[in-house]
C-alpha cells in the first residue's frame, strides 16, 4: 500500500529553518530515520521509503507554497496514490508552538498552500498534520513571522515537536487516521 506524504515548505537556502519550512523539516526528519534521500522529481524533491510494509512518497514541492497543490495532485496521479493516503504536512499559526494535530478534512485556515491544494484536488477531505507555530506577532506582520527563523528558545520545543511529528506520520501509515488522532491529538 503507498502513501504520499506532502511537506510543504518554500524551496531556496533564504527558507531554511523559517516556521513556514516546517513540513522540509519534518520531511528531512523522516528521511533521515528511514535512511532514504531526496532527489529532484517533477514539481518536488521525491523520497520512497518503506515502514512495515507500506511504501511512502515523501515530497517536499519545489512549486514555492502557494503552488503546493500542483506538486500534490501531479504524485497522486503518477503514483496512483488514493486521496485517502495522503497526508499534508504544514504549519499553522492558530496552534500554539509545537502543537501537534491530526484532522481527516477541513478549511485551509487561511493557510496560501493548503487553499492551492484544496483547489488543485477539488475537495478538502484528505489528511493534514498541522505543526503550531504559534501567533507571536504584531497586527499586519503575519508574513514576516511565517518567513523568520525559529528563536533560539524555541529550537528545543521544535525539535522535539518535530521528532513527534515523525512518530505521527508512520502511525498514520499504520494504524490510519482515526487510531492516530486519538492517540497523539491530545499530546
Amino acid at each position: 500500500m503507498k502513501y504520499l506524504i506532502a511537506c510543504l515548505g518554500n524551496i531556496g537556502v533564504e527558507y531554511d529553518e523559517t516556521r513556514h519550512n516546517i513540513g522540509f523539516k519534518i520531511a528531512d526528519r523522516l528521511a533521515k530515520d528511514l535512511e532514504a534521500t531526496f532527489t529532484t522529481g517533477r514539481l518536488a524533491q521525491v523520497a520512497e521509503m518503506r515502514f512495515k510494509g507500506k511504501t511512502l512518497v515523501v515530497i517536499k514541492p519545489t512549486t514555492y507554497m502557494n503552488l503546493s497543490g500542483r506538486a500534490v495532485r501531479y504524485w497522486l496521479d503518477q503514483e496512483k496514490i488514493p486521496i485517502e493516503n495522503l497526508l499534508v504536512v504544514n504549519d499553522d499559526i492558530a496552534l500554539p508552538l509545537g502543537a501537534l494535530r491530526l484532522r481527516k478534512q477541513g478549511a485551509d485556515g487561511g493557510h496560501n498552500g493548503l487553499t492551492d491544494i484544496i483547489e488543485k484536488l477539488g475537495t478538502n477531505v484528505f489528511c493534514r498534520l498541522r505543526f503550531g507555530t504559534g501567533a507571536d506577532f504584531a497586527q499586519g506582520h503575519q508574513i514576516d513571522f511565517v518567513l523568520g527563523k525559529w528563536k533560539p528558545s524555541e529550537e528545543p520545543i521544535v525539535n522535539e515537536r518535530a521528532d513527534l511529528a515523525v512518530e505521527i506520520i508512520k502511525s498514520f501509515v499504520t494504524q490510519g487516521p482515526d487510531r492516530t488522532m486519538n492517540q497523539y491529538n491530545k499530546k
